[in-house]
């Protein structure tokens, strides 16, 4: 089927719900096609190719929601759908704030925001099995310590999103991408260490090449061998580009409205006043072309913009929907995420750092001894309160340079003092996924070892 065709399915499913007594309804149809494989020690070990396709309807009557889902397509499977969201309505508790936006609220971006390339559906299984080959094979080529491997993996998705609502909203959009990842694992003597490196794109044109991949990958295997468990200390630590990454997920999940008007995070009621350092700048931006985290609209219908989050180290915005925003007595920031079931959570569009002035040499360089920390592990993160403690593994730093290989630590403080204690931000800032950020220095924190 074509966008307009699912475009209008949509608000044929909608005004069958109002038909049968639905005050108001919205209706989200997905199709999509996946491909994935995964080449181990040369030979292939996984391949999956999958196609699905399934629409979902919310339906409030009287402010109580109900929803359901269905993968029949039918004029048959589609009422069936929809009056079982009905009688779920029917059974659920009203709510004051439920509801769609107001009709001023809802639109579109204008204009192409690259989503998706026809260059990755002419992509070949084998073509892509190539790829993976290569990436794992490029790793094994680089040095002989490299005995080992956890894959070289290609995978692929073409999907479309088609959405309607009772205001008169309709909109429906086609995305591609396609990632390639090699995990090579190293070892000397008694060492053995993995690590990884991807690239990851809209267009199949744009991804890395596969020996840039295996090296890469190769490279950061080789650099973690002979790791040593450092003595406790205090001291300060620079998250690599992909580990600061994480410092982000974090910060989304404290300025999410569904955590701020429950009080279960450490920003709220936080908004106009300094939470980070001066250097510290934070965007959510759905509207950059040929990123992961861009749309035309949100999952309400409410057109993706641009918003500042932190600006300059102030906290400018929370990241809304529209029953958060009235449970805060604000607007929409066209946040709104969910699945083909449910009320609607919040999601981010593009989720970024913005990028420092200094080359990460001079980030490195700029403290006499530092760790750096290149790979994090479990979730130790309280929103609540702000603690945070995970394990870690990177390498010591000495006068700028790497001196050896650090594993087996545990970076612990608090959120509120990490950001408020963000002494340097790089330039390094690059895109692998919706959320990004380039390296940063943090004055002090605890580095748990012996």
């Amino acid at each position: 089927m074509t966008e307009q065709e699912y475009r209008q399915l949509a608000a044929e499913v909608v005004e069958r719900a109002r038909a049968r007594g639905a005050e108001e309804a919205e209706c989200t149809i997905s199709e999509g096609d996946e491909f994935s494989v995964s080449v181990r020690m040369r030979e292939i070990e996984t391949l999956k190719e999958a196609g699905s396709r399934a629409a979902g309807v919310r339906v409030l009557v009287d402010r109580r929601a109900g929803s359901s889902y269905t993968s029949d397509l039918t004029r048959e499977g589609l009422e069936h759908m929809v009056d079982s969201a009905l009688e779920l309505a029917r059974l659920t508790t009203e709510d004051p704030f439920a509801g769609l936006p107001e009709e001023s609220e809802l639109g579109a971006v204008a204009g192409e925001l690259g989503l998706y390339s026809g260059d990755v559906s002419e992509l070949s299984s084998e073509a892509k099995i190539r790829q993976a080959r290569e990436a794992e094979e490029a790793a094994f080529a680089l040095d002989p310590r490299i005995v080992n491997s956890e894959g070289g993996s290609f995978a692929s998705r073409l999907s479309l999103h088609a959405f309607a609502n009772s205001r008169g909203f309709s909109g429906a959009y086609r995305s591609s991408s396609c990632s390639l990842t090699a995990v090579p694992v190293a070892r000397e003597g008694e060492s053995m260490e993995r690590d990884y490196w991807f690239t990851a794109a809209r267009r199949a044109a744009d991804l890395e090449a596969p020996g840039e991949v295996g090296r890469r990958a190769a490279e950061r295997a080789l650099r973690r061998l002979h790791a040593r468990k450092i003595e406790t200390t205090r001291v300060p630590v620079i998250f690599e580009a992909r580990a600061a990454r994480s410092l982000l997920g974090s910060l989304f999940d404290a300025v999410n409205g569904d955590a701020v008007y429950r009080q279960a995070s450490f920003l709220a009621g936080q908004l106009g006043q300094r939470v980070a350092a001066e250097c510290v700048t934070v965007v959510d931006d759905a509207t950059m072309p040929g990123l992961f985290g861009s749309s035309p609209f949100d999952d309400e219908g409410v057109p993706s913009r641009r918003t500042v989050v932190v600006d300059r180290g102030v906290l400018s915005s929370y990241l809304l929907n529209t029953y958060t925003a009235r449970k805060l007595g604000l607007k929409t920031t066209g946040n709104a995420a969910r699945g083909l079931t449910g009320n609607p959570g919040v999601g981010h569009g593009n989720l970024y750092l913005e990028r420092g002035s200094k080359p990460p040499a001079e980030v490195l360089g700029s403290v006499p001894r530092a760790f750096l920390v290149t790979e994090l592990m479990g979730s130790g993160v309280n929103i609540v309160t702000g603690d945070y403690s995970r394990g870690a593994a990177g390498l010591w730093i000495e006068a700028g340079e790497p001196a050896y290989a650090v594993s087996e630590v545990t970076i612990s403080g608090n959120l509120r003092d990490m950001l408020m204690g963000i002494e340097a931000v790089a330039d390094d800032l690059e895109f692998r996924g919706s959320v990004a950020a380039p390296m940063l220095l943090i004055r002090e924190m605890t580095v748990s070892g012996r």
